[in-house]
């Protein structure tokens, strides 16, 4: 009800819908920072958090005013916390170092969950480590006979995994990098993703989930206590692009992607739960809501976990806890220039379809805290939806070659994407702009990884050099 005075009842409630204190009466002209005051002293915060408010879908960026727009007044006014990093990112600027090793294209790169190596995947059938506080060569990890198409660090930083055109599954050991713990001759096609079990589900790390090019169903391999490896559990899709552990009360649970449909593992029984149909053409990308907290596990943004080791569980259980809130969804696109929205672990229906780019789906990544959702495509752009909902944000227009991978900063506030013309482009959410564009490669780049603590992006491609980006 709006008052005499323009004022609001307003109903203040958390994303999960639980209410937080009585309706209060509210003026029209309150600013977001009057807000934050408002929801900190409800929740009796000791520390101040920075929280977003929403009416709807709608955010409030400057007063209650704004944003209320055409919401009904004749009931109290819902208005949605979302807490938001304590911590800020700023975007990087420049170049600090441009990295020769590789013999053919970067394919893949990530960072260890605690930030301090960088692991990259080549042509060239290697895979390197890069010191990043030194910004210099590591090791150099040889297993495969093709192109090593991607890595995946374990949440416990002990080990990493490399999955190859050849089909085989190197595992390493990385504080004795001189030959890998064990080679699998996983599958009969190229390799194109892998995920490790959560480390909440298993501090020691001893399942990993592999993905590839074609379908023959889960395949068991044979238990290695020497290395303390549980079997590979497969899955396998034409055209898989990437394959992310997702615990949704089931020990284990794999979203496939592949064909024009993806499909959800119990890998602890080695069944099908469940298959997600929708797609009219192939599957390229496949993301969770919780990647990220499941990717860092106990580590904070500043490479930092717990000594103890019960604390340490504790802590990528509450990591995860949060990143899932009232439920962990999936987000996947496709040749046939849509994504969709899916609650994976609860129904096999989409919860939406989203339209808009012309061209196939090329990558899809949800921003560490949930809220957003961002895409990109062959048609040179990248699109950001409300991550719960799917509705719509903005387009992002810069590239004028196709947007091959995207990553977020840690504290969901920026962007960055690589490109068929050779750049690296970060954005920012708030203004919904181009926040800077970075040059410098000579031709594709095909890889772009944010470092945990957000002082470094690290990009390769087509020219074979990796290049470390700085603020």
């Amino acid at each position: 009800q709006v008052g005499a005075m323009g004022a609001l009842i307003c109903q203040f409630e958390s994303a999960e819908g639980e209410r937080t204190g009585p309706q209060l009466d509210v003026p029209l002209d309150t600013t977001t920072a009057q807000l934050q005051l408002i929801i900190n002293e409800l929740l009796q915060n000791d520390e101040k958090v920075p929280y977003a408010f929403y009416v709807g879908d709608d955010e409030v960026t400057s007063s209650l005013r704004d944003a209320v727009g055409t919401a009904s007044t004749e009931q109290a006014l819902r208005v949605v916390y979302v807490p938001q990093a304590v911590f800020r990112v700023r975007a990087v600027t420049r170049c600090t170092s441009t990295l020769p090793g590789h013999a053919e294209a970067i394919l893949s790169s990530s960072f260890s969950a605690d930030g301090r190596v960088l692991a990259t995947g080549s042509g060239d059938h290697s895979v390197r480590l890069w010191d990043i506080f030194t910004e210099t060569p590591k090791s150099t990890l040889k297993a495969h006979s093709d192109w090593v198409l991607c890595v995946a660090w374990s949440p416990c930083c002990k080990y990493l995994a490399s999955g190859g055109k050849d089909g085989r599954v190197a595992i390493w050991d990385v504080s004795k990098p001189e030959a890998p713990q064990r080679v699998i001759d996983a599958h009969r096609k190229w390799v194109n993703g892998l995920a490790w079990e959560p480390f909440h589900r298993s501090p020691d790390c001893l399942k990993l989930a592999s993905a590839l090019k074609g379908w023959f169903g889960p395949n068991l391999g044979s238990r290695e206590r020497a290395v303390r490896w549980h079997p590979l559990w497969s899955t396998c899709g034409s055209s898989a692009q990437s394959l992310y552990a997702v615990a949704v009360g089931l020990p284990f649970t794999l979203p496939r992607t592949g064909g024009a449909w993806r499909q959800v593992w119990a890998a602890g029984e080695c069944k099908l739960v469940r298959s997600l149909e929708g797609h009219g053409h192939w599957v390229n990308c496949i993301a969770c809501s919780t990647d990220a907290a499941i990717r860092s596990g106990p580590y904070d943004h500043r490479g930092v976990a717990p000594m103890d080791a019960a604390a340490v569980a504790a802590e990528a259980e509450k990591r995860y806890a949060t990143s899932r809130g009232a439920a962990e969804l999936l987000a996947s696109g496709s040749d046939d220039f849509t994504l969709f929205l899916w609650a994976g672990g609860a129904s096999k229906k989409p919860l939406a379809r989203l339209t808009g780019h012309v061209q196939l789906v090329n990558a899809v990544s949800f921003s560490p805290d949930g809220q957003w959702l961002a895409s990109g495509s062959f048609d040179g752009s990248l699109r950001l939806w409300v991550g719960r909902t799917g509705k719509f944000v903005t387009t992002f227009r810069g590239h004028v070659g196709a947007v091959y991978q995207l990553c977020w900063s840690s504290d969901s506030r920026l962007l960055a994407s690589g490109s068929k013309d050779s750049t690296v482009k970060v954005w920012e959410v708030k203004t919904k702009k181009l926040k800077e564009d970075l040059p410098g490669h000579a031709d594709e780049v095909y890889s772009v990884d944010w470092s945990p603590d957000g002082e470094r992006v690290a990009s390769g491609g087509k020219d074979r050099n990796l290049k470390m980006w700085r603020r």
